[in-house]
């Protein structure tokens, strides 16, 4: 086994909270020792959170998306032309999340987010979709299927996630370790599990776990990465912004590159998931950061105030080129524009050009208010799916 710090490789993937993510499905193909992926496709297509991807069968994934408010079950057919998706469930008092096959069967097991806020861990029947409780009591957050009968999960207890192994048959609860992340998988070609400890305040470690014996051994460090993922040949994949890197723990003594996408709509990769085969990879990455600047542009054009105020984070900066803070948070900027709205009724920006550059979007302005017509610009920073800070000049 080979521990190394990735601290200068990885930085920390925070969790996402129903930011505008989309799932794209890429083949992988294997060109002499390293991989090209290509034939890219969007499956999610669609405003609002898409995430936790799980291959349903080598052509089928498995996701949790956004309708209507509300967080549903997906499956989507990669071979369909239909470009409609098959909304597995449409719980009225809850939500689906981190969706996944159960071994040796056909249904599905998800975790639900009542809006009373009981979050419970659920069999979904394919054709009824009638749910069953699986783990009663449990706080279950992100579980993995280590076979039909046991589940791997990292289980919310006060204010930390613990890993807990479940026997469905005996119905026993075991906790394994403390403070662990969101990642858990089966390592393909073994009897073990991978998990993620938190243990370490500088670092984190990826770690195996034997669910019939209970032993733990560290793998590898893993810097801050939050999320992981496998492939069949029992290489790791860590993503770092719209790179993802390979680390083979039996061979390789350093990460390498495994793909870096250029596409402006692929930006901080989280959620990763291979198909049985290797031959697919689908990635849960954020959209351009010009589609939340549009969004605001919209509210500000419309003078709506609350859609204006949705792209940018709680607590948002906003400056004065090049560095002079004018004010911070989300309340204050809401006090600033909410009478500059309904006072301003010829209000409206034109867009004359827009730059897009990795987190930032650069907007040269033509702003008409109060019978005045000026040019401006601002520069947008983008973090974690929000506008994190405003640069007016």
């Amino acid at each position: 086994m080979k521990i190394f710090i990735l601290i200068i490789f990885f930085i920390s993937s925070s969790v996402l909270s129903q930011t505008n993510t989309e799932i794209h499905v890429f083949d992988i193909v294997k060109k002499g020792e390293s991989y090209i992926l290509k034939n890219g496709k969007n499956i999610s297509n669609n405003t609002g959170y898409d995430s936790q991807p799980f291959f349903y069968e080598n052509d089928k994934v498995l996701f949790a998306s956004e309708k209507n408010g509300q967080t549903e079950i997906v499956l989507s057919n990669l071979n369909s032309t239909n470009k409609n998706l098959n909304y597995r469930s449409n719980t009225l008092n809850g939500g689906e999340y981190s969706p996944q096959r159960i071994p040796n069967s056909s249904q599905i097991s998800a975790v639900r987010l009542d809006n009373d806020g009981l979050q419970r861990f659920y069999k979904y029947d394919s054709k009824s979709k009638k749910s069953t409780e699986l783990i009663p009591d449990l706080k279950v957050a992100y579980p993995a299927w280590f076979d039909e009968n046991t589940v791997v999960a990292s289980v919310i207890v006060n204010d930390s996630l613990h890993l807990i192994i479940s026997d469905l048959k005996s119905k026993t609860n075991t906790t394994v370790a403390k403070n662990v992340g969101r990642s858990v998988h089966k390592i393909p070609g073994t009897e073990l599990m991978s998990f993620i400890s938190k243990e370490n305040d500088k670092y984190w470690l990826l770690k195996s776990l034997n669910p019939k014996t209970k032993e733990i051994k560290t793998i590898t460090s893993v810097g801050k990465t939050e999320d992981v993922t496998w492939l069949p040949n029992g290489t790791l994949l860590l993503p770092n912004q719209s790179t993802i890197y390979q680390f083979n723990p039996k061979t390789d003594k350093n990460p390498k590159l495994f793909f870096s996408f250029s596409d402006e709509n692929i930006n901080n990769i989280s959620r990763m998931a291979v198909n049985s085969e290797g031959t697919k990879i689908a990635i849960v990455a954020e959209v351009s950061p010009r589609y939340l600047a549009e969004e605001q542009l919209i509210g500000y054009n419309n003078r709506d105030i609350n859609a204006f105020l949705k792209p940018f984070a709680k607590n948002v900066k906003v400056y004065r080129f090049p560095n002079t803070l004018s004010y911070e948070g989300l309340e204050k900027m809401r006090e600033n524009y909410d009478s500059f709205f309904k006072n301003t009724p010829d209000l409206h920006c034109k867009i004359l050009k827009r730059i897009v550059f990795k987190d930032k979007v650069i907007d040269h302005e033509l702003i008409t208010a109060n019978g005045r017509t000026f040019k401006a610009v601002a520069i947008y920073s983008i973090k974690n799916g929000k506008i994190v800070s405003v640069t007016f000049m």
